[in-house]
């Protein structure tokens, strides 16, 4: 049998799906992961953006865990002089319960318990 050559039926060329390095990308307030929206609050007025998920981790000030890298959070700041220092990263459920939270209060093992 002989070697089939490289015009035969039976192969396929690999699909590219991949975007170009020079491809252009828009760099509008939801470009990012989705729409910015503002909050109402009794806390404030906070400016929202869901995040995909990037490739950095967070810390979510709601319950001091990591978001891994990969994992979709929102990213809020304060609506009123907020900059990119004041910007944070939450869980979802984290900011959605961000009003109820208890206050997380440190003990040692042999500190009063009141």
């Amino acid at each position: 049998m002989p070697f089939p050559g490289p015009f035969t039926l039976n192969r396929m060329s690999p699909r590219r799906n991949r975007r170009g390095r020079d491809t252009v990308r828009e760099t509008g307030p939801g470009a990012f992961g989705g729409p910015q929206r503002t909050e109402e609050g009794p806390d404030g007025d906070w400016i929202v953006r869901p995040v995909a998920g990037g490739t950095k981790a967070y810390r979510c000030p709601g319950c001091d865990q990591e978001i891994m890298p990969g994992v979709g959070h929102l990213v809020a700041w304060p609506a009123e002089g907020g900059g990119l220092d004041d910007r944070r990263h939450w869980h979802r459920p984290c900011w959605n319960h961000r009003l109820n939270r208890l206050p997380n209060i440190q003990r040692s093992r042999r500190g009063p318990r009141y």
